[in-house]
């Protein structure tokens, strides 16, 4: 029986700010229990729902150093889905109304976490084979793991993992506090270890020390060697190709279901969906105020609202856009221009464009479930999560070509009748306006081929199960 332990900074459903708090919630159910035996372990905040803070129950405590302090550290268990849950309670390092605050705080706060959870591990009984971590903020596991923690043979053997969810956010902070925090020797802070242009960094500490690398597709685990997305440590992820790994995401099937999705107001499937689908459509529009047609052909993004996420394309072209024969919900939060910019043409266009600026879960599975199309012009996109949904729902993605969109979304090809959605493959404003128009053309003027798009696209398979297989390749690797 193999032993792995997750150690993230977020987790479904007990924490969420992102696309992190999926794959550390969904990933370990789909492991066989017979070969596998994973847990998770993740900090326990205060902002946590209170539901779920009453069901945990009491390990152990412990006082830990962290390098001239003495610090608390209190364990806290939860089974749910046949998977086991540890918690490091701290109120010093985990109050506070969101789980990430200032950096300075997170430095701390995520060396604590780190070398919290591997101290842990003797008191609750769990030896992993191996220490699966998350992001930068878990950066540190592997670096203690070679170092104070390697002298006993409790910890000897273990092997770690590190996976890029974003290579953008790093952990970044300078030297001294750096080794005033952690308790690391001056050893560890050099060019070739966890110093990065005169300051030290988590995530890079966690790709140089961890046994492996894995990123969420394999077009970004390829784009991150380049100086472009490689974010500064290009030149690491090509010293460490030989075991970098690129493993797209999946989303939950369960969840995400047409047939049973509580949210939506009309159930469909594969083969209902002709009829069924824009019973959605109608519901939406009426909701939201845009104008009631069947025919008018409707464009979803639901996302945060950064750069990141192309959103300059989309400002450029907006005015163009809704001059042609289409409507557009949006549904997100980000950057102040953006959110402006989205009420802007919501006021000018109204029962054209809907900008609805907030978040919910709701709503966001509606405009999956009516959409005709859903828009993601990424700058830079590692896996993406909303592409993956909209194919589960039938609503056709019209992408950028770059990261995990290239991996997911294959271009529609009109000669062979192949592909799943449309793609565009420069980051070029006039460019994605061309394909929008050019899926408006399918859509109006080729039903049959629209609708045979949905079929390809609802039987695309981007179900957990199929990541979890190659990950449980790496782990026999390993």
């Amino acid at each position: 029986m193999k032993k792995v332990l997750f150690v993230a900074s977020e987790c479904v459903p007990f924490i969420k700010t992102g696309g992190l708090a999926d794959v550390v919630g969904s990933l370990p159910k789909c492991f066989n229990k017979e070969e596998f035996d994973v847990r998770v372990i993740i900090p326990k905040y205060q902002c946590m729902r209170e539901d779920f803070k009453n069901q945990l129950q009491y390990v152990t405590h412990f006082y830990m150093e962290l390098n001239w302090r003495q610090q608390y550290v209190g364990v806290l268990h939860l089974e749910r889905d046949g998977i086991h849950y540890y918690f490091i309670d701290n109120e010093y390092y985990f109050s506070g109304p969101k789980p990430y605050g200032n950096i300075h705080e997170d430095i701390e706060k995520f060396a604590f976490f780190s070398r919290a959870a591997l101290s842990a591990l003797p008191l609750i009984g769990f030896q992993p084979d191996i220490v699966h971590c998350h992001d930068w903020q878990t950066g540190l596991v592997p670096v203690y793991l070679k170092d104070k923690f390697h002298e006993g043979p409790f910890f000897a053997n273990m092997k770690s993992i590190m996976t890029i969810h974003n290579l953008k956010f790093q952990g970044i902070w300078d030297v001294k506090s750096v080794k005033d925090i952690t308790g690391l020797p001056a050893y560890y802070f050099t060019p070739d270890k966890l110093e990065a242009y005169g300051d030290a960094n988590y995530l890079k500490g966690g790709i140089v020390y961890a046994d492996a690398v894995t990123t969420v597709s394999q077009t970004y685990a390829e784009e991150i060697k380049m100086p472009f997305y490689g974010e500064h440590l290009d030149g690491l992820m090509r010293a460490r190709s030989n075991c970098l790994y690129g493993i797209v995401n999946g989303i939950d099937y369960d969840e995400y279901n047409p047939e049973t999705d509580p949210f939506i107001a009309q159930h469909y499937n594969a083969r209902t969906f002709r009829k069924e689908k824009i019973k959605n459509k109608r519901a939406l529009q009426q909701e939201l105020g845009l104008e009631q047609n069947d025919g008018r052909f409707l464009i979803g993004i639901v996302s945060r609202l950064t750069d990141q996420k192309g959103f300059d394309l989309i400002a450029y072209m907006m005015d163009e856009m809704c001059q042609q024969d289409l409507q557009f919900v949006i549904l997100g939060t980000g950057e102040e221009k953006y959110e402006n910019m989205f009420r802007h043409f919501a006021w000018k266009y109204p029962g054209k464009v809907s900008a609805n600026i907030f978040y919910s879960e709701g709503l966001s599975h509606k405009i999956y479930a009516a959409c005709d199309a859903f828009l993601m012009p990424s700058l830079f996109e590692p896996c993406g999560l909303s592409q993956l949904m909209s194919l589960r729902y039938g609503t056709i993605p019209i992408v950028r070509e770059t990261g995990g969109l290239k991996d997911t979304v294959w271009p529609y090809n009109e000669y062979e009748g192949t592909g799943t959605g449309f793609s565009f493959a420069n980051y070029n404003a006039h460019e994605m306006f061309n394909i929008v128009k050019y899926a408006m053309y399918v859509y109006y003027q080729k039903k049959r081929e629209w609708n045979k798009l949905i079929d390809r696209a609802m039987a695309a398979d981007f179900s957990w199960n199929t990541s979890a297989k190659k990950y449980a390749e790496l782990y026999y690797r390993l």
